[in-house]
């Protein structure tokens, strides 16, 4: 009986584990720093009110800090599934589109479209890096 179990276990140990997604680099290249509606440069690329930064685990923009909890990829858009914490202590969950340019900006549009606009990437610099700089 004991010996049954544990084969049980085992069995859906190795299930669990081949039905998990592995993510890499390139099934999520949207990872960077971009600028809301303006081109990531100059006085621009400093502008905390513009900054969206994208990792393989949040979205963080001075409107929320969002962690990501789903994402599907389909050619060149991105559906993410946030939960995002907003500034008066209110969370909110919901669905976002991200959709790759040939320009190397990302089209971003929420569930309800309250907030399209276009996101442009900053040249040289990655999400991890500003996220790092900032903490210190």
């Amino acid at each position: 009986m004991l010996n049954t179990i544990v084969r049980g276990a085992a069995i859906l140990a190795v299930l669990a584990a081949a039905m998990t997604p592995v993510f890499s680099d390139d099934d999520f290249p949207i990872v960077g720093t971009y600028t809301k509606d303006e081109a990531c440069k100059g006085d621009t690329a400093r502008r905390e009110d513009l900054l969206v930064k994208i990792t393989r685990q949040n979205v963080e923009s001075s409107m929320a800090s969002c962690t990501i909890l789903n994402r599907r990829r389909d050619g060149r858009a991105f559906q993410v599934h946030l939960e995002c914490r907003m500034p008066g202590d209110l969370t909110i969950m919901g669905d976002a589109t991200f959709i790759q340019r040939d320009d190397n900006a990302l089209d971003f549009d929420d569930q309800d479209h309250t907030s399209p606009a276009v996101l442009h990437k900053c040249a040289g610099n990655s999400a991890a890096a500003d996220v790092e700089s900032h903490r210190q």
